[in-house]
């Protein structure tokens, strides 16, 4: 019963308790090992409410990954509300996964989420296919920063945004290795020294 004067805040949908359940759980143990029971327990939702809101658990598994892509462009589009310039713009995307590397993870860091998550799908996986198309948009927004700074130099661009995107890749995949951000500052410090250099 209600005490009169305190407002109780609304709960939650289930959909809603149930994704971000699965994202903190599929982040520290992994999509294969963490079972529906355990993400309707970790939500305080029944099982029917998981196949009311999902058709499978392949299908929580793609909302997973669409929300953590919408994550990080929410990063990057928060960086990008301070960059300067288009030197600033590709940093913003350096400083958008080292937000992500530094979020308050329960048990701690353990790399790009989505990569993680493709390491466990099969090949020819929907998962997979969404994982890369992330990566790759990252990429193209590399470029785009890029071609503002060589507007003259388009496939220039293009390689270069390759080159930073291996090397965002690299460190963030040996950053998670590690458990902390150091090797993703060292990147972003290359980085900026190469675009010091155009």
């Amino acid at each position: 019963m209600a005490t009169p004067g305190v407002s109780v805040p609304p709960r939650r949908p289930a959909r809603q308790l149930l994704l971000d359940a699965a994202a903190r759980l599929f982040y520290a143990r992994g999509v294969t090992a963490t079972g529906i029971d355990t993400i309707t327990s970790e939500a305080g939702v029944a099982k029917k409410s998981l196949y009311n809101n999902f058709a499978s658990k392949a299908e929580l598994v793609a909302a997973y990954l669409e929300a953590r892509h919408g994550e990080w462009l929410g990063l990057y589009r928060k960086r990008m509300e301070t960059a300067a310039g288009a030197g600033g713009g590709v940093l913003a995307i350096f400083d958008a996964y080292l937000d992500h590397a530094n979020s308050a993870y329960v048990h701690g860091f353990r790399g790009c989420g989505l990569l993680n998550a493709a390491a466990e799908l099969p090949a020819g996986h929907p998962g997979r296919l969404a994982v890369r198309q992330h990566k790759e948009e990252v990429e193209r927004l590399l470029a785009q920063h890029l071609a503002e700074l060589l507007p003259d130099g388009e496939e220039r661009a293009a390689d270069l945004a390759r080159h930073l995107s291996f090397l965002l890749e690299g460190a963030m995949a040996r950053a998670g290795l590690d458990g902390r951000d150091a090797l993703l500052k060292d990147a972003r410090a290359i980085a900026a020294r190469m675009l010091a250099g155009l």
